[in-house]
């Protein structure tokens, strides 16, 4: 196959593709009833059409037959006047008469054969109409419910998927919730246990335990000061004495 080929078949997919998920089965329906509807409108039309031209040619035909009949009166009277040329003026103008009437008839019998045919198709076109028109109907009520049957099928399945985000969401707060609470009850128990001092930890105050230390220590010195003083100044007033 060659490349134009291809493309050409690609375009056909895509297009078939791009125009059924675009068409509306419920407008496509719409558009084939309307379509039949102006089809049997054209029908009925051309019913009329032909019923018209047959009365026509009746309207024709009795007034042909009504000329005929006055002449045949006519004809008869001119016979009882003994006027003979009168009588046969009469009858030849009837017979022209009739020669037209001859002429009609097979006008009228076409005309009438032509719109019984046209009214067996018109009855015949209005009971597919009309059976089409029910179908149409009962596929467009199926089509709805369908399509709305998918739509909160499709709304069901966000919501799903939103609420797995949201029970993820949850058990991550949850998880953090707890790991809070169990670091503030580890400290808690510290803080008990005088592992921990809270207000040492918390504001950096001086430690009492540690400034009574440093206290006693002071103490220590001082002792040890007063000693040394006590061993040494004696020496050193032996020294300044004369004759020492």
């Amino acid at each position: 196959m060659s490349i134009a080929k291809r493309l050409a078949l690609l375009f056909r997919v895509k297009a078939n593709k791009l125009l059924d998920r675009g068409e509306d089965p419920r407008e496509v329906l719409d558009y084939s009833y309307q379509r039949q509807l102006e089809m049997l409108a054209q029908v009925r039309r051309g019913l009329a059409d032909v019923a018209t031209s047959r009365k026509r040619i009746e309207l024709q035909e009795n007034q042909l037959q009504q000329s005929a009949d006055r002449l045949q009166s006519q004809a008869a009277q001119a016979v009882g006047q003994s006027r003979d040329d009168l009588a046969r003026e009469a009858l030849t103008r009837r017979a022209a008469v009739q020669a037209q009437l001859e002429q009609l008839r097979p006008q009228h019998d076409e005309l009438a054969a032509q719109e019984a045919k046209l009214t067996t198709a018109s009855q015949r076109l209005q009971a597919k109409v009309e059976a089409f028109r029910t179908r149409k109907e009962t596929i467009k009520a199926t089509y709805t419910a369908a399509e709305a049957q998918s739509k909160i099928g499709e709304a069901v399945t966000g919501i799903s998927e939103e609420m797995g985000d949201v029970g993820l969401a949850i058990q991550r707060a949850e998880d953090k919730t707890a790991q809070m609470t169990s670091r503030a009850q580890a400290l808690d128990e510290l803080i008990a246990s005088g592992a921990l001092d809270d207000a040492t930890v918390s504001t950096g105050g001086h430690d009492d335990i540690q400034a009574a230390l440093d206290v006693g220590a002071g103490s220590s010195v001082d002792t040890e000061l007063a000693q040394l003083k006590s061993r040494v100044t004696p020496a050193i007033e032996a020294q300044g004495r004369p004759g020492s």
